[in-house]
């Protein structure tokens, strides 16, 4: 079998309800991931992509979030009905979904503004 020409990482992760970053799993992370395997399969692209259950990204306040490499595009607050146009225009289109991209001030950075400033204080 070949190389796959893409991996899709979903997270799935799993916090405590009070925990002040949320988790994907509670924002329908699986069934995300599950919509995604399913969007690719009907589009004939098994072999080519992997979509990956992942535990934390670390976007947690972005959830659920997805990141496409090789591209190295994150996507957050994904639905599962994003699923087709996700692998319509970016897997085969090759332009991301450009409501979904979240931008690079948000990406590992405490300057995120969908970050609290007590999760901030918290090293969160």
């Amino acid at each position: 079998m070949p190389k796959f020409q893409r991996h899709l990482f979903v997270c799935i992760n799993q916090r405590e309800a009070e925990h002040p970053r949320g988790c994907c799993a509670s924002k329908a992370g699986a069934a995300l991931a599950e919509a995604l395997k399913l969007a690719c399969a009907d589009h004939d692209l098994k072999g080519k992509v992997r979509v990956n259950k992942s535990q934390c990204l670390d976007q947690c306040e972005h959830g659920p979030t997805v990141v496409v490499y090789p591209e190295e595009v994150w996507y957050g607050f994904v639905k599962p009905e994003d699923a087709t146009e996700i692998v319509e225009k970016h897997l085969i289109g090759g332009q991301p979904v450009q409501r979904l991209v979240l931008p690079d001030s948000c990406i590992n950075t405490d300057r995120c503004p969908h970050r609290s400033s007590g999760m901030m204080q918290l090293g969160l």
